[in-house]
């Protein structure tokens, strides 16, 4: 069985993801695909890889696991996706002595051990340190952005830090990494490439996302280009995307802003900077697949 595991992170899809993949649950379910609801697995998972740091797990822990989460038979599945942005730590404790979800290795360790025989498999959403710290920040109780950041200066925080850890801690695990800033271009083939399923493969919600940051007038207009090319290619597909955005884009939908004192234009082209050679690094690390555009 491959077990998938979209961890987040926070504020990036905020679970818009998930939404999008369960309008095909039915059809993943008749192709061995199961999609558990949510509240079935979540709190288990955490308790479970909570327990398991602690003692061993047992022989009939994976299939227990199983039965209280699926509302279909284990041996009918060959695919399970999870969806946990709080998995590796709720936002408030997202960071420890500058590191990023500091227990984010050990704990996707501690899962591989209720999945021994399966094929576990994490898929992550990052995002510029420019914004995503501001928006982390903004969904926690902290009053002070550096007691939430644990005293970290945010120029030495890096998302290839956390995907090394993990990778040194989980190391038989892939991981699939794709920016959230990209997230419009590729919705449908990280829908794909969750659930399984060949490139180019017929699938619902390939396009939610885009229909929340682009105009009704521009939606109309891009359905029906892509109704008159049927047979564009993904790449075609997303050069199409970005020209319309270019057009049709909703302002207020793909323009951030970041408001925290003390943090300056220059502070913020610096952490865009970094975060744009930090892909590249993450690119190069082995066991690791980049999504991109």
């Amino acid at each position: 069985m491959q077990v998938i595991l979209h961890a987040g992170a926070h504020c990036t899809d905020d679970g818009k993801l998930l939404k999008s993949l369960f309008k095909n649950r039915e059809a993943f379910q008749k192709r061995g695909i199961a999609l558990p609801k949510p509240r079935h697995y979540r709190q288990l998972l955490s308790a479970t890889v909570k327990a398991l740091s602690k003692r061993a797990a047992g022989p009939d822990s994976r299939m227990a696991f199983l039965d209280a989460i699926l509302d279909m038979d284990a041996t009918d599945v060959d695919r399970v996706i999870m969806h946990s942005e709080n998995f590796f730590c709720v936002p408030k404790l997202g960071f420890h002595k500058g590191r990023i979800y500091p227990q984010a290795g050990s704990r996707l360790g501690y899962m591989t051990h209720l999945f021994a025989e399966d094929e576990v498999e994490l898929f992550l959403s990052i995002r510029n340190p420019a914004t995503h710290l501001p928006a982390m920040y903004a969904s926690t109780p902290h009053t002070q952005f550096v007691e939430f950041l644990d005293g970290a200066d945010p120029r030495d925080i890096y998302w290839s830090d956390l995907i090394t850890s993990i990778r040194q801690e989980a190391p038989n695990v892939p991981i699939t990494v794709w920016s959230n800033e990209d997230t419009p271009l590729i919705w449908s083939e990280l829908m794909r490439e969750i659930a399984g399923l060949a490139a180019n493969e017929h699938i619902l919600g390939g396009h939610d996302l885009l229909a929340e940051i682009m105009s009704a007038e521009g939606m109309s207009r891009f359905q029906s280009y892509r109704e008159s090319h049927p047979d564009m290619t993904e790449v075609q597909t997303r050069r199409v995307i970005t020209a319309f955005l270019d057009k049709f884009a909703i302002d207020d939908m793909v323009e951030e802003e970041v408001d925290l004192p003390g943090w300056t234009e220059p502070l913020v082209d610096q952490l865009t900077e970094q975060y744009e050679e930090d892909i590249f690094e993450i690119s190069r690390i082995p066991g690791v697949t980049y999504l991109s555009p």
